[in-house]
């Protein structure tokens, strides 16, 4: 391979093995030998006979130790190569969204090709998330960048928020930290807080205190299914957080509507979102644990929902915690399924990139034995397409939503 300037990484046999696959990501035990570098700069991943694999993101304190970016000898890593690679991200999301991108997911971290971080846009809003030191350390070649192309399509971009608070960061080193990122020559916008339309429903977004980038917008399409199937029904929305799932249910036409989550400040934010689509008198609002609610409900020996939702928040961000996730997921679904009358509906999700399909789907056949069920599936459904799936990166693919009859 001829001289290309980069520092080299050189990879055991299983690693260039693991990287043929196309697996951006290579891991610290497939390294034989790093280059002495700056931690989050560009190498040239060869194997032990020189053969190039790929260029990559080095970070040194992470069991990844190295993201590819590239597989392809002549790409130069300038500003040129990253706007290319963003103008393709964007038409991607044009295309897929059928237009309608005031609010989507703009970069998905691998599945986009820049590993590690995530823009998500909300209205005249940018919100984004860094988790690899090579990304923080391109952030000021790739943000401004950003703005730029979405500004040259017509797009309103008025501010870009940085939502490093996470402490996943410390695995690569990172520092935690949130707060409006200095676009050149800019000042950024008073209040963190904006508003977005998404299926014909207004939701006032709050990026800098908002749940991981201020919304969850990989449900879209799956809260328009819910509202296709709502009409006429009485609706349980448990985990409701904003309540996004409970509005799509009753602009949808449902008979009523009740919201359940935990937390009193997502319950005041949904009941904010829903008088300003004028949806108030169609949902109650209720404080409780639906792991209390659900049993409580059923020994009551009451029929009085016919849709039940099931939304809840990743129960196990670990493989270590995917049994104890898996008793969760199988008791709340379980008292679902239980609660409904035959012939009712239920809606079911997990957004745990641990939980995977197969065993989410063997944990709802040992619920429905047990609740003495079964289940017509009406349809199976994931991550809306701006959020898109890599195949070579099963961890792309993290949320399963499924709609069933219980009969």
């Amino acid at each position: 391979m001829k001289e290309r300037g980069y520092p080299r990484l050189v990879v055991t046999q299983k690693g260039a093995r693991w990287l043929e696959t196309g697996h951006p990501w290579l891991y610290e035990s497939d390294v034989l030998s790093s280059p002495e570098c700056e931690n989050g700069a560009l190498a040239d991943v060869v194997t032990e006979k020189g053969r190039y694999l790929g260029t990559g993101l080095i970070s040194e304190k992470s069991k990844i130790r190295a993201r590819i970016i590239s597989r392809n000898a002549n790409d130069r890593f300038d500003a040129a190569f990253w706007e290319r690679r963003i103008r393709y991200a964007w038409e991607y999301r044009k295309a897929v969204m059928g237009g309608d991108i005031s609010c989507c997911r703009v970069i998905f971290g691998e599945a986009d090709g820049f590993p590690g971080l995530t823009v998500d846009r909300f209205s005249n809003l940018l919100s984004v998330q860094i988790l690899s030191r090579g990304m923080e350390r391109l952030k000021d070649l790739i943000l401004p960048l950003i703005v730029k192309v979405l500004r040259a399509d017509g797009q309103t971009v008025d501010g870009v928020f940085e939502r490093n608070d996470l402490s996943s960061r410390a695995l690569e080193g990172l520092e935690e930290y949130k707060g409006w990122y200095g676009l050149p020559g800019e000042a950024h916008p008073e209040s963190p807080v904006t508003e977005i339309r998404e299926n014909g429903i207004y939701y006032a977004v709050d990026v800098e205190n908002g749940q991981k980038t201020g919304f969850f917008l990989d449900q879209k399409y799956n809260r328009l299914a819910v509202a296709r199937i709502a009409k006429g029904r009485r609706v349980l929305d448990c985990f409701t957080h904003t309540g996004s799932f409970a509005l799509n249910a009753a602009a949808g036409g449902a008979e009523r509507v009740t919201a359940v989550d935990v937390s009193s400040t997502a319950l005041d934010m949904a009941r904010r979102n829903a008088g300003r689509n004028g949806l108030s008198d169609k949902i109650d609002f209720v404080k409780a644990d639906v792991f209390d609610l659900l049993p409580e409900l059923a020994g009551g020996g009451k029929r009085d929902y016919d849709l039940i939702i099931l939304d809840p928040p990743a129960f196990t961000k670990s493989r270590g915690t995917a049994e104890s996730a898996y008793r969760g997921y199988k008791e709340i679904n379980y008292r679902a399924m239980s609660l409904l009358p035959r012939g009712g509906y239920l809606c079911t999700a997990s957004c745990s990139h641990f939980m995977p399909m197969v065993q989410f789907e063997r944990m709802l056949r040992e619920a429905a034995v047990d609740a003495k069920r079964e289940l017509r599936e009406v349809e199976t459904r994931k991550q809306s397409p701006d959020h898109p799936i890599l195949w070579t990166a099963p961890e792309t693919e993290y949320l399963k939503f499924y709609i069933f009859q219980v009969i």
